[in-house]
């Protein structure tokens, strides 16, 4: 499958730890093959191997505690 890429508007981050631990939890993903949360911007960029539609990625991250949309 090719690699997806989805660019993401996250809320509920309060620290650094926060886009740390939510790095962790989506790597850890079967199917995600990277993610760089930041904090700061509000935003994560997460690329897939193409297994996992954007919805799956979305809920992954609110199941972690935070909100996200496109």
């Amino acid at each position: 499958m090719a690699a997806v890429v989805h660019t993401l508007n996250i809320t509920g981050m309060s620290c650094g730890g926060c886009s740390s631990r939510l790095t962790g939890v989506l790597e850890k993903s079967p199917g995600i093959t990277t993610a760089d949360v930041s904090h700061e911007t509000a935003s994560g960029v997460i690329t897939t191997n193409g297994s996992m539609s954007i919805i799956q990625v979305i809920e992954l991250i609110e199941s972690a505690g935070f909100s996200a949309s496109e």
